[in-house]
């Protein structure tokens, strides 16, 4: 069952579950990037979200052990189908969105900006260093304005 408090902070693990399973629920649904969970990769969600649970707990808390390789599955799927700029932004755009409306506070501001941090990290090093960080369509949040955004 879920339940979360929209205005209490990201506080463990059980808070991180309801997230996760919340958002990868959208993202297996969207038709932009559901594709590449549900028929290139054949997640199976009731196995990944505990390993991707101790991935944002170690992230976020230092309190899990992940010692799995997090780039390996993203090069997997790159290689039958690359991701675009436009496909890390609408996970990103589904990322923040779940945490906004779950949670308010410093470990959740922290979960959207490591969020945005791996997106833009995984796709410099499947596409490049010269990899266009643009973006299309109404709505879509590119990149190049997430980079601009975390740039000191």
């Amino acid at each position: 069952m879920e339940t979360c408090a929209a205005d209490a902070d990201i506080s463990g693990r059980a808070d991180l579950d309801v997230v996760l399973r919340r958002f990868y629920t959208a993202a297996f649904a969207d038709p932009r990037i559901g594709p590449f969970f549900t028929e290139m990769a054949g997640t199976d969600l009731d196995i990944h979200l505990p390993r991707i649970t101790d991935f944002w707990e170690r992230a976020l808390f230092r309190s899990a052990e992940y010692r799995r390789d997090a780039f390996a599955p993203h090069a997997a799927l790159n290689s039958s189908r690359p991701m675009t700029a436009a496909d890390f932004g609408r996970w990103v755009q589904l990322w923040r969105a779940t945490v906004d409306g779950l949670h308010r506070g410093p470990n959740a501001e922290r979960a959207k900006a490591q969020g945005e941090r791996i997106a833009l990290s995984l796709h410099k090093r499947l596409a490049g260093p010269g990899a266009s960080l643009a973006g299309e369509g109404p709505g879509f949040v590119p990149l190049a304005a997430l980079e601009l955004r975390s740039r000191p």
